[in-house]
């Protein structure tokens, strides 16, 4: 599986951005996606996930209430909706596909990787 994440750019507190990870292979579309994001001098994180169906989404405390995960299975993608943003949101944003049916916050519970693309929010 091959993953290309897009939309990151450079916005202002309070605004809104929409991340897009296109998965492309086999099986593409049969696993959870998960979104990571790496600010600065700090590790890795998770931000957000949800399983193959789309039905169920699980998101980082940080994220709740002004993200949306959501995903098209016909042009396998996932989207990353992003409100309210803040300067503590910049980073580069990583999509990741998980393995078997595993959609949670450890990064090694994610087998492909996409590029990365890069938020950052100013003040």
């Amino acid at each position: 599986v091959q993953l290309q994440a897009s939309g990151g750019g450079l916005v202002q507190a309070g605004d809104s951005l929409t991340l897009s990870c296109a998965a492309s292979g086999r099986d593409a579309g049969n696993y959870a996606v998960g979104w990571f994001r790496r600010a600065p001098g700090k590790e890795r994180e998770f931000v957000a996930a949800t399983t193959w169906s789309g039905r169920n989404s699980y998101y980082a405390d940080s994220a709740k209430g002004r993200f949306n995960i959501s995903r098209d299975n016909v042009d396998n993608t996932v989207y990353l909706q992003m409100g309210s943003l803040k300067p503590g949101d910049t980073g580069v944003y990583y999509c990741a596909v998980g393995r078997g049916s595993y959609a949670g916050s450890s990064s090694s519970g994610y087998q492909y990787w996409g590029q990365g693309t890069l938020v950052t929010v100013s003040s």
